[in-house]
C-alpha cells in the first residue's frame, strides 16, 4: 500500500510541476498568442514534410531491394531451366 501511495504522490507532484510549468511558459512567452501558434503550425509543417522524406526514403530503399531480389530470383529460374534443359539435351540418343 505504502508503494501505491508514493506513486501517487509522485503523479501528483509531477502534474502539478507540469502546470506551473506551462502556466509560467505563457506568462513569459516572448512572442503574442497568435505569432506562437505560426511558429507551432511552421513546425509542425517542417516536421510534417521531413516525415514524409523518410517514408519516401523508405520506400524508395524498399522499391530498390524487391527489384534486386526480383533480378536474382529471375537469374536462378533461368539458371534451373537452362540447366534442366542441358540435362534433357545429353540424355537424348
Amino acid at each position: 500500500m505504502e508503494n501505491s501511495n508514493d506513486t501517487a504522490k509522485l503523479v501528483g507532484a509531477v502534474v502539478v510541476g507540469a502546470l506551473i510549468g506551462a502556466t509560467l511558459g505563457v506568462l513569459f512567452a516572448p512572442d503574442s498568442g497568435s505569432a506562437t501558434r505560426s511558429k507551432l503550425m511552421d513546425g509542425a509543417g517542417d516536421l510534417a514534410d521531413n516525415l514524409k522524406k523518410k517514408v519516401r526514403e523508405g520506400a524508395d530503399a524498399i522499391r530498390n531491394k524487391v527489384d534486386e531480389y526480383t533480378n536474382m530470383a529471375e537469374e536462378k529460374v533461368d539458371e534451373v531451366l537452362n540447366g534442366s534443359r542441358q540435362k534433357t539435351e545429353t540424355r537424348k540418343p
